[in-house]
C-alpha cells in the first residue's frame, strides 16, 4: 500500500516536476547543470563502466550520466513512476543518447528496494531525490551496495539542512516552509560494507549528497593484536571478557600488584584468575586448563 501511494503521488506530480525542479534552483541562486554535473562526478565513472541510476524521475541527472559513457558503456535507469520515466525516456532522446550512436540506455519501472540485479553487476549507483520518502531505507541502500561490485561507488541525496544551519533563521524558515528539509543524511542505514563514506551538503546547505565505496563485510583489523600500555588486553577480550565490578580497593590492589609483577593490568588480572579458579575447581579443572593437558588431549 505504501509503495502505491508513493507511485501514485509521482503518477500525479509528474507533468508538473519539471517546473518545480526549475523553480527550486532558480530559488536558491545555482546552476542546475552545475550541480549536477558535480553530483554525477563523485560516481568517477569510465567510458566502459555499467551504470545503474535509481530513482531516475525526468532523467535530469540522467544526460549527465549518459554524457560519461562511450564504447562499452551501458546505462540502467530506473524509477517507481511509469509517467516521470516517460518524460524522462523523451528528454533522453531529445539530448541524443537513444539514436543508437552512444552506449545502451535501458529504461525500467521497479522499486529501488529489489533490484533485479545479480551481485556486483554495476560499476556505480546513482540516486537523488526521493530517499527520504523511502518506507525502507536501509533495505535500498543496501541493495544499491550490492549490486555494486567491490570498490564501485554508490552516490544518494535528498533534501536535508545541513547541521550548522538548523538553528539559523535560514534554516528555521526553509523548514518551517518544507519539512522536508528537517530530514538528516540517513548514515545509520549505510551498509556494513560501506567504505570512504562522504557527506556533504549542496544546493544552499539544503541537501545532502553521501558518497562511499564498496567493500565487503566490516573493516578489516586484528582483534586480537595485544594492545600497547598498562591496561593491555586485545579488541576481543576487552569485548568479551568483561567481569563483574570488585571494590575499589581491590581494583587498586590489582593496578599495584600489576605494576609490581611488569604485567599489564588484563595480564595480571586473567593469571590471577585463573590460578583461584583453579584452586576453587579443584584437581580436576586445574588438569583441564594447563597446557600439558591441553597438549595430551590435541594428540
Amino acid at each position: 500500500p505504501t509503495e502505491e501511494r508513493e507511485k501514485q503521488y509521482y503518477e500525479e506530480t509528474a507533468r508538473d516536476y519539471d517546473a518545480v525542479i526549475e523553480w527550486l534552483f532558480r530559488s536558491f541562486g545555482e546552476n542546475e547543470d552545475d550541480v549536477r554535473r558535480r553530483m554525477v562526478d563523485l560516481l568517477e565513472l569510465q567510458q566502459h563502466h555499467r551504470v545503474l541510476e535509481t530513482g531516475a524521475g525526468t532523467c535530469r541527472d540522467s544526460v549527465a550520466i549518459a554524457s560519461r559513457l562511450g564504447d562499452g558503456g551501458e546505462f540502467y535507469v530506473q524509477d517507481l513512476s511509469p509517467s516521470m520515466l516517460s518524460i524522462g525516456r523523451e528528454r533522453m532522446r531529445e539530448a541524443g543518447f537513444l539514436d543508437g550512436s552512444r552506449s545502451p540506455v535501458r529504461f525500467f519501472v521497479g522499486n529501488a528496494g529489489n533490484l533485479p540485479f545479480d551481485d556486483g553487476f554495476f560499476d556505480a549507483v546513482y540516486h537523488f531525490g526521493g530517499l527520504n520518502l523511502f518506507t525502507d531505507k536501509r533495505r535500498a541502500l543496501a541493495e544499491m551496495a550490492r549490486v555494486v561490485r567491490l570498490d564501485g561507488k554508490v552516490v544518494v541525496g535528498d533534501e536535508g539542512m545541513a547541521p550548522w544551519q538548523r538553528e539559523s533563521e535560514y534554516g528555521q524558515i526553509l523548514m518551517t516552509s518544507n519539512k522536508l528539509y528537517a530530514h538528516t543524511p540517513p548514515l545509520d542505514d549505510l551498509p556494513e560494507g560501506a567504505r570512504d563514506v562522504c557527506v556533504r551538503w549542496m544546493i544552499g546547505s539544503a541537501f545532502y549528497v553521501i558518497d562511499f565505496r564498496v567493500g565487503e563485510g566490516a573493516p578489516r583489523v586484528d582483534l586480537d593484536l595485544p594492545i600497547l600500555g598498562k591496561r593491555g588486553g586485545t579488541h576481543r577480550t576487552r569485548y568479551f571478557g568483561v567481569l563483574e565490578g570488585v571494590s575499589p580497593e581491590a581494583k587498586r590492589m590489582a593496578y599495584e600488584a600489576a605494576e609490581a609483577s611488569g604485567l599489564s593490568w588484563h595480564d595480571w588480572v586473567d593469571r590471577a584468575v585463573r590460578a583461584a579458579a583453579s584452586a576453587d575447581l579443584g584437581d580436576r579443572e586445574r588438569r583441564v586448563l594447563s597446557p600439558r593437558s591441553r597438549t595430551a588431549r590435541e594428540t
